[in-house]
């Protein structure tokens, strides 16, 4: 009963944890050692995959390159950063923008994004600026949750074709061993009845061949009674 009581619990806090992935949230970094306020959101997918679709997103909505400052993991970077670029859906200004992604689980990376429009001038989470780039990181989100799920769909169909491939080529396979099977057996078939054929024409053959020593013997005797007659003949 306890369990029972407690699996509306797990399914509750499951559907909960689901509804957070790719739905952009404030929050905060620690940045240049003070917090700055930040847009989070949690894609369900690697750090490799997050990082390299948030820069190639950012590059072809925004035309905005970012670049790295930070090792994450081997040859990666952690902090990715665009100084003094145009984002007028953000500002009129030119800004600074930076984020950082962390893995806190093997499928889930968060994308933390924040702004700066001069050298200690960040974004507050109470405006307007920060409302709008609110909305970007969750335009990203909603991209991101659209481009997961195709991928899982091609991935889907490509090992469906596989296994489909790999079932038709199994079934061709049964098929020619079934019929090279049934082959086999008219062959053994075959064998069988030539084997009996043979022991039947090797019986015969030995009747025949006991009737041909007492020909020849018989021929022989003949051979020789008319060689002695011959020769009797060819006396004076």
């Amino acid at each position: 009963m306890k369990h029972l009581l407690l699996l509306p619990a797990l399914l509750l806090t499951a559907t909960l944890a689901q509804a957070q992935l790719y739905e952009a949230r404030t929050s905060s970094v620690n940045f240049e050692k003070r917090t700055r306020d930040a847009v989070k959101v949690e894609v369900e997918a690697s750090a490799d995959w997050t990082r390299d679709f948030w820069q190639r997103w950012l590059k072809d909505t925004y035309n905005i390159k970012l670049k790295g400052d930070g090792v994450f993991g081997v040859g990666k970077r952690d902090n990715l950063t665009a100084k003094q670029v145009p984002m007028s859906s953000v500002s009129g200004q030119l800004i600074d923008l930076y984020s950082t992604i962390l893995a806190p689980a093997d499928t889930v990376t968060e994308l933390s994004v924040w702004a700066a429009t001069g050298p200690d001038t960040f974004l507050a989470a109470s405006s307007s600026e920060f409302v709008a780039l609110r909305s970007i990181v969750q335009s990203f989100g909603t991209a991101a949750r659209q481009r997961a799920y195709r991928e899982r769909v091609e991935t889907a169909e490509k090992e469906l074709a596989a296994t489909t491939k790999d079932k038709e080529k199994l079934e061709k396979n049964r098929a020619n061993m079934a019929s090279n099977t049934k082959s086999n057996l008219e062959k053994i078939e075959q064998l069988k009845q030539q084997n009996l054929d043979n022991q039947r024409k090797s019986a015969e053959d030995s009747v025949k061949l006991l009737d041909n020593a007492r020909l020849l013997e018989l021929r022989q005797a003949q051979l020789e009674r008319s060689r002695t007659r011959l020769l009797n003949l060819d006396r004076p």
